[in-house]
């Protein structure tokens, strides 16, 4: 949804904000005390440590330190991969924002006290704010179907170009996606793995829009930031997904994951098709609940400029803070709403955020 002035729109990849569910991993965040020394503390620590020896199955990790990132618990204390389920709760909700003129170029110099954030339509209490421009994880969703022979070179540049555009300490992904979907190039640091994979892909099959799409939010997992964003580029409906419309909904509303879509729209015929017409309309329905964006693109040649613009947006985005008045760990859907005072000498602008999330379950 888009706005004038107060229309819609997180750190860690490990963490699990409010409502903000993270696949296969989950933490839990306890508040430590300082107890005396004594012989009961002693041998109570003994014999918890025994137990960690000897305990099978899932761990869980203990933090005192809620804003923690996964790669700084993992740097400061030695941690590896393992198998074990990391439970981490946390009440922050973090809501990115992007703010945008009328010619869709990003708007800076807003601060804290211009945003107003409610949800339910109850007004909370922002306790975090930031606006520098930071690194973010990103996901290249890619279509490699046979329709796009004809884009396939504007569609390599839009590639490049994002690539550039983006924090130069941003991580990135592959998927590749035509008949069935899959990873070409796992998340990583060498943005050069991902030219060349882009630079070498071949196109045919048909088009499994929806698969490619859920397979980069499970790669997402593997994300360092809490800026983290799909970016799709397709020509066509979906027509050979195993995953459904309403299965990819609920999948995008669990995630802390905006999605940009490059929609390619110019047809051969001169016209649209339905399928081709209900397509843009999921793109553009799916993008804007994560408070993304579609862009449908008439031409191939503007898919530079619009892969310039969403690199533009991820560096200058505005992320807001708040723990939640209502606490009640429901599983309900929690919707956002957002105002912006406009200050004084600035332009009128547009706002897009994440329209809500699903509460966690007791």
């Amino acid at each position: 949804m888009e706005t004038h002035l107060g229309s819609k729109q997180s750190d860690s990849s490990a963490n699990r904000h409010r409502g903000f569910q993270q696949p296969k991993l989950r933490w839990t965040i306890r508040k430590r005390s300082v107890a005396r020394t004594s012989l009961a503390g002693v041998l109570g620590c003994c014999l918890f440590s025994l137990f960690c020896l000897v305990a099978p199955g899932k761990q869980e990790l203990s933090s005192s330190t809620a804003g923690a990132t996964a790669a700084e618990v993992s740097a400061s204390s030695g941690v590896h991969k393992t198998d074990a389920t990391i439970r981490v709760h946390s009440d922050l909700v973090l809501i990115p924002v992007t703010v945008t003129d009328k010619r869709g170029k990003a708007v800076s110099g807003l601060e804290k006290e211009h945003f107003a954030l409610f949800e339910d339509d109850t007004e909370q209490n922002i306790t975090y704010f930031a606006a520098e421009d930071a690194p973010a994880s990103i996901g290249i969703v890619f279509d490699a179907s046979g329709s796009m022979g004809s884009k396939l070179r504007k569609a390599r540049e839009a590639v490049n170009v994002l690539l550039d555009s983006i924090n130069p300490d941003s991580e990135c992904f592959l998927v590749k996606f035509s008949t069935r979907a899959r990873v070409l190039v796992p998340m990583t640091r060498r943005l050069q793995d991902v030219r060349d994979s882009v630079e070498s892909m071949e196109v045919d099959g048909s088009t499994a829009l929806l698969d490619g799409v859920r397979l980069a939010m499970t790669e997402m997992a593997h994300a360092q930031y809490s800026r983290k964003a799909i970016i799709i580029i397709s020509d066509g409906e979906d027509n050979s997904s195993h995953w459904t419309v309403s299965e990819l909904k609920a999948a995008v509303r669990e995630q802390d994951i905006l999605i940009y879509a490059i929609a390619i729209t110019n047809p051969a015929q001169g016209y649209f098709s339905p399928l081709e017409k209900m397509g843009e309309a999921l793109l553009k329905e799916i993008a804007e609940e994560t408070g993304g964006r579609m862009f449908p693109v008439a031409k191939v040649q503007q898919l530079p400029d619009v892969a310039d613009k969403i690199g533009g947006w991820l560096r200058n985005q505005y992320v807001l803070g708040y723990v939640p008045n209502r606490n009640a760990m429901d599983g309900t859907y929690r919707r956002i709403q957002l105002k912006i005072t406009r200050p004084k000498g600035f332009p009128r602008f547009h706002a897009v955020w994440r329209q809500g999330y699903y509460a966690p379950k007791e």
